[in-house]
């Protein structure tokens, strides 16, 4: 039974009832809910088809099934429908199919898959791995063939091992099967890029044909959060932007940045209760995350402009002016899609990911750079369409945490946790309201960023104390309601 904490209406799961709730899309289950775009989630839980070995191919390979019911076609991706479903595997040129029957020994769910050979030049050593010894093998195969460089590899087993780690001390049922299924086909795609390196353009849409690579995206981090500890905030302010983009505004996050795993963290957040909002936002998106091997498949499934950070322009002398052509470029691409309105995007005006303090050791939201700010705003008001500037706060840095010092090269070690997480957003920032309470012009710009960035700031330590001071809901405040809509019955009515 969930237990109401903080302001009237607001459910959240207390300590001792996480480990009964009837969790959807965290912990050990996973149930249907229907994007806008007509993506479907799993349905099922894992521990009722354990017994089946076909459905983790159906989780880790979400573009290449279709569910099939009574004669009619599901829509979305990967479905798993309880009773008798038909799993039909699509792939361009195929060739003669073969029909596959397995039972499902716990839920008497039978499935029938058909089978068809994928030609597309890209080696397929990772597909139908059932052991991590099977995989590690793989692995030093594609090493010596010369297809992975060595170091490459090195970097395959680091991050195997840590998502492997995280998964099982979840405690999550089958937790191996789930960290070989997933990481086969994560390994997969990565060594895809080493072959057919994927080029990003300045606006980037997301992949979801042939290859779904936004589901692939939310299956991995997926099992990286923990949903019983991790909190949405302000789900009202979320409902009117959403009305806001349908009616043709352009809405604009100003938020702090923590992870290379923040786009998936935030759909996984929002999913339930605000799939529009989790498949369209637009995020402005540094180099590395487009340049990475490591990377580049996990941002083909988001919807990107791309720029250079200014952090990292000058790295290498003789490609800044490249650089900042091509952020101009970007710029010019942004301008053209807020003046077609209905524009969800998200900025760090910080320029990089948070780290932690120097002298707490405590991971903080960076400051926010005031001409990055006072670049959206003025963009905002150039196109002369509707728009709403809101402050973003995300705490989720025990998912994937950056090296403590920034680096300039790419190819840094990742580590990998399992961890309670938190989205928040505020109210409109009213920028006449806070230049009004300073002098001139120049005052008024920094005014404005440091209010933005102080709205991060204030609702990530309440996120804070929800997540690990053992309060949950329980530290909502007038202005920052948290809850929990993953869970059956815990959206709000009010």
């Amino acid at each position: 039974m969930a237990a109401a904490a903080g302001s009237a209406g607001v459910v959240c799961w207390s300590r001792a009832e996480k480990q009964h709730a009837p969790v959807r899309g965290g912990g050990t289950s996973v149930t249907s809910s229907t994007s806008g775009s007509g993506h479907a989630s799993l349905k099922g839980s894992f521990d009722r088809l354990q017994g089946n070995r076909l459905l983790p191919q159906a989780l880790t390979m979400p573009s290449l099934f279709r569910a099939k019911r009574n004669g009619r076609r599901t829509p979305g991706n990967a479905v798993t429908n309880f009773g008798k479903s038909e799993f039909h595997r699509e792939i361009s040129g195929s060739t003669r199919a073969t029909t596959q029957v397995a039972e499902a020994t716990t839920a008497g769910l039978r499935e029938t898959i058909e089978d068809r050979a994928i030609i597309d030049g890209h080696s397929h050593s990772f597909e139908g791995i059932q052991s991590e010894e099977e995989l590690m093998q793989v692995i030093e195969k594609e090493v010596e063939s010369g297809r992975l460089p060595k170091r490459a590899g090195a970097g395959m087993v680091e991050l195997y091992r840590n998502y492997r780690d995280a998964v099982v001390s979840s405690g999550v049922e089958n937790a191996m099967d789930i960290v070989v299924k997933v990481m086969s086909t994560v390994l997969d795609r990565i060594l895809l890029q080493f072959e057919e390196p994927f080029t990003f353009g300045s606006h980037h849409k997301r992949m979801v044909e042939p290859y779904d690579y936004y589901t692939f995206g939310q299956n991995y981090v997926r099992p990286l959060l923990d949903f019983r500890n991790s909190y949405l905030g302000n789900l009202k302010i979320f409902d009117q932007i959403e009305k806001n983009l349908k009616e043709g505004h352009n809405v604009i996050f100003l938020s702090n940045h923590q992870t290379e795993a923040d786009p998936a963290v935030m759909a996984l957040l929002l999913e339930h209760s605000h799939p529009y909002l989790a498949e369209n936002l637009t995020y402005v998106a540094g180099d590395r995350v487009v340049l990475d091997p490591f990377c580049k498949p996990f941002s083909m499934g988001r919807n990107l402009l791309c720029v250079y950070s200014k952090k990292h322009i000058h790295d290498v002398p003789d490609l800044a002016e490249m650089k900042i052509k091509a952020n101009a470029k970007t710029l010019r691409q942004m301008t053209i899609l807020l003046r077609q309105g209905g524009q969800l995007l998200w900025v760090a005006p910080s320029g990089g990911r948070d780290r932690p303090d120097p002298e707490t050791n405590e991971w903080v939201p960076a400051h926010f750079d005031s001409s990055a700010v006072e670049n959206m705003k003025r963009l905002s008001d150039i196109v002369r369409v509707p728009a709403h500037l809101h402050a973003l706060s995300l705490l989720c840095f025990e998912i994937m945490p950056p090296p403590v010092q920034v680096q300039k090269e790419l190819g840094e070690r990742r580590a990998v946790g399992f961890s309670g997480v938190g989205l928040a957003v505020s109210e409109q920032l009213d920028y006449d309201s806070i230049a009004k309470l300073v002098d001139d012009s120049k005052n008024a710009k920094d005014a404005f960023s440091d209010a933005a960035w102080s709205e991060v700031n204030d609702m990530y330590n309440v996120l804070k104390e929800a997540i690990y001071g053992d309060q949950g809901c329980a530290v909502s405040t007038d202005s920052l309601r948290l809850e929990q809509p993953w869970f059956d019955g815990s959206r709000r009515t009010d």
